[in-house]
């Protein structure tokens, strides 16, 4: 059974894809463009989330950051 599920939706329709261990998805521009890689440490999910340069073949990459659970958590602001 797949533990990740990922989709995507364009001008000729809608298509998912399953990953057991990690997935890898990406959408791009000419000039700039998102990289997201899904991938378990331990029990927990992780999502790396990357800003590219997109299609145009410079290959520059920025680590956006590193997303898990707990960043979905509110976080009460300490007094």
């Amino acid at each position: 059974m797949a533990h990740f599920y990922a989709g995507v939706k364009g001008n000729r329709g809608e298509a998912t894809r399953l990953g057991t261990t990690s997935i890898h998805a990406w959408a791009q521009g000419w000039d700039v463009g998102i990289d997201i890689l899904g991938y378990q440490e331990g029990d927990e999910d992780c999502f790396a989330v990357y800003l590219t340069s997109g299609s145009d073949g410079r290959q520059h990459r920025r680590l956006i950051g590193v997303f898990k659970k707990e960043d979905l958590d509110e976080k009460k602001e300490e007094v």
